[in-house]
């Protein structure tokens, strides 16, 4: 298994943040309704990348 620093992983929070903020930036004009959709948002990607990160745990378990 490939090892990676966990300072590399790091750099996910100030990544997240600023893709959510923009992205909900983008969509809205209020602050709170863009604080809301930012939020969703980040959920959502975590949970993407927790789903791949999971299968490709599984598939290497597997090998």
């Amino acid at each position: 298994m490939i090892s990676i620093s966990p300072t590399y992983l790091m750099y996910y929070v100030p990544l997240i943040i600023s893709i959510s903020l923009v992205f909900g930036a983008t969509r809205h004009e209020d602050t709170q309704t863009i604080l809301s959709h930012a939020f969703y948002t980040a959920r959502w990607i975590t949970t993407f990348m927790a789903i791949i990160f999971v299968i490709l745990l599984v598939i290497n378990w597997m090998l």
